[in-house]
């Protein structure tokens, strides 16, 4: 770690998000230096707390945003091409109720364009009848059904995606950083030429100077003219977790909330489902921002009014967490009227700075992000083959079940009927840049989102497995121990 200090880079990175990860990666493989920071873990913010899809944004013809459509279903079916093991292809059931919002002729409208826009790239659409789509989905309320749509878009793991990109970038030459905070911004004269940084944990303070700085933090806008951090206004995203049978959706669907016409959607996660998500404008921080009671009873009306026997209540809540979208434009009352578009400027002090995109786009985005960085360079921007090179991580389910065969001990469930071992925990240390218990418990697995205590009974035993092969002491152990139990009171707090 030590090593990049005092280093000169091409490009240097602040920010450890999806967007930041998929430019260190794109700027390797065009040959620049590059060096990325993350003051958390790769995905910790708004990348890893999304509804886990990779969508062509069906929602958004409504809003007349044809060129994000299309370049949307471009990114997911190349998506679907460079990281198969990250990427699923997904089946929605769209239910069409009397009186409602988006009609039968509306929908089948809509279903035309984004298959159209397609060109061949997704397996076409079929309407169904009310008949049809209780087959499809028995537990939908069948009183005003006028039939539905079933359409295929994709889901992922989007840690897991942020980190994949992350380790293709290191794998790669990049420096890659994390848990190190910027502490201060370098500047000769006006320019901002670097930065001072102090990991988390060791204490080490780094210096990197760069010949082009990129701030991709979401919500969090550097001033490089005075060193003093802003954040952006931004949209929260609240999500919950239930129990699938609880609810009884086969696959995914798309609803329309009765409360306030929003688009959302109900999704199979493994023995779950998740629900989501709100769209509301907010002042709070990323690293405090949590759902509030009013946020789950939004999602719980929404989805008992579609699957009225569920009869969801707070209870059935495993577990609610929020994001902060970082919006381009701040300007409408309503967030969900803003456009999905992103946002590339530098500033007086030379800084790029990054805001709004989605998800799925991430790629194309990174993209432009490097074209722009290589003209500061001075160099003329030479596209990397970055959708055609698959992203790492193909072989983890070998690689983990060859651990668990090599040492029986580290194949015991962490928790009985969630398919997380001790395996996964040393896979995440040696080659996954896990370095906490949230990273490991949150973000290289998910058994956070999936139990009620979040992985805080399990937290002890976790620790004692990844202690040796990061060098904790039995203080550090402790440490780390508490340290997670805060982090997760603070993620999946609700109030």
């Amino acid at each position: 770690m030590t090593g990049a200090s005092g280093k000169e880079f091409d490009l240097l990175v602040i920010g450890g998000g999806i967007n930041g990860c998929g430019v260190a990666r794109d700027a390797a493989m065009r040959g620049l230096s590059v060096a990325l920071l993350e003051r958390e873990d790769f995905g910790s913010g708004t990348s890893g707390r999304s509804s886990r899809l990779v969508h062509g944004g069906i929602r958004y013809l409504e809003q007349g945003q044809l060129h994000l459509v299309h370049e949307s279903i471009r990114e997911r079916q190349t998506l679907l091409r460079i990281a198969p093991h990250l990427v699923k292809p997904l089946a929605f059931t769209w239910p069409i109720y009397r009186g409602a919002r988006v009609g039968r002729v509306k929908l089948s409208a809509g279903l035309l364009v984004y298959q159209l826009m397609a060109v061949g790239r997704s397996r076409w659409h079929s309407s169904l009848n009310a008949g049809e789509t209780l087959r499809r989905e028995p537990c939908l309320k069948a009183v005003g059904l006028t039939g539905g749509a079933v359409y295929y878009d994709a889901c992922t793991d989007d840690a897991r995606l942020t980190l994949a990109n992350a380790i293709a970038a290191r794998d790669l030459g990049a420096t890659i950083l994390s848990h190190t905070p910027v502490t201060r911004i370098v500047r000769d004269g006006q320019n901002a030429v670097g930065v001072v940084a102090r990991h988390r944990y060791s204490g080490d303070e780094i210096e990197m100077s760069a010949r082009v700085i990129v701030n991709a933090t979401g919500v969090w806008r550097n001033s490089f003219d005075d060193g003093k951090a802003r954040r952006l206004r931004g949209s929260k995203g609240v999500h919950i977790a239930v129990m699938r049978e609880r609810v009884g959706n086969r696959d995914a669907l798309t609803l329309i909330s009765p409360i306030d016409g929003r688009v959302m959607f109900c999704l199979p996660a493994g023995p779950q489902t998740i629900i989501g998500t709100t769209d509301t404008w907010t002042d709070e921080s990323p690293e405090t921002v949590h759902a509030a009671g009013s946020d789950i009873n939004y999602l719980l009306q929404s989805a008992n009014a579609y699957f009225p026997r569920a009869g969801l209540t707070p209870d059935d809540v495993i577990s609610a967490w929020a994001g902060i979208r970082p919006l381009a434009s701040g300007s409408s009352n309503n967030p969900s009227a803003i456009s999905r578009e992103h946002s590339i400027s530098a500033d007086a002090s030379g800084v790029i700075n990054v805001t709004g995109g989605k998800l799925t786009t991430y790629r194309s985005m990174a993209a432009e992000i490097v074209d722009r960085v290589e003209t500061a360079l001075g160099k003329t921007p030479a596209r990397a083959p970055t959708d055609s090179v698959e992203l790492p991580g193909g072989d983890r389910a070998r690689k983990i079940a060859q651990l668990q065969q090599q040492d029986p001990a580290l194949a015991a469930p962490l928790i009985d009927g969630l398919p997380y071992s001790g395996a996964h925990l040393v896979r995440g240390v040696q080659h996954e840049l896990a370095r906490t218990l949230s990273d490991l418990l949150i973000r290289r697995t998910h058994l956070a989102f999936e139990t009620r205590d979040h992985g805080v009974s399990v937290a002890s035993r976790v620790a004692d497995i990844v202690a040796p092969l990061l060098g904790w002491s039995a203080s550090q152990k402790a440490e780390r121990i508490s340290g997670f139990s805060d982090d997760v009171a603070r993620m999946f707090a609700i109030g």
